[in-house]
């Protein structure tokens, strides 16, 4: 299911239409720094293809979730975080899901501790 392009900023991103600073790009995800950092590293991988979450999207299309994953594993090691890194979907308002197109987000660059929050 496509999103709209006019209201999602994920779409936008995706689509070029609004500036971000992308560190990795292929025909299915975008990968792009986030601009409220909660760690040294910490980057948005999105599916190019909208869909409001994971749940969503694990239905929809397995192959795209599993691009998703691939993608962020390549972010971390092209940011260097072989020491180690967390890979983080938040879903929904009480799971911390602010915006509603699927993301995950590769965090690192510093011990991570646990539980996060």
């Amino acid at each position: 299911m496509m999103g709209s392009m006019s209201s999602c900023p994920f779409c936008l991103i995706a689509a070029g239409s609004i500036d971000a600073d992308i560190v990795y790009s292929d025909d299915q995800v975008v990968a792009f720094r986030d601009i409220n950092p909660q760690a040294p590293v910490h980057v948005l991988v999105i599916p190019r293809e909208h869909h409001a979450n994971v749940a969503e999207l694990a239905r929809a299309d397995s192959e795209q979730l599993a691009a998703l994953l691939a993608a962020a594993a390549q972010v971390a090691e092209s940011e260097q975080l072989a020491a180690g890194y967390r890979v983080v979907i938040n879903t929904g308002g009480d799971g911390g899901q602010t915006v509603d197109h699927v993301h995950a987000h590769v965090l690192g660059g510093r011990h991570l501790t646990w539980p996060p929050g």
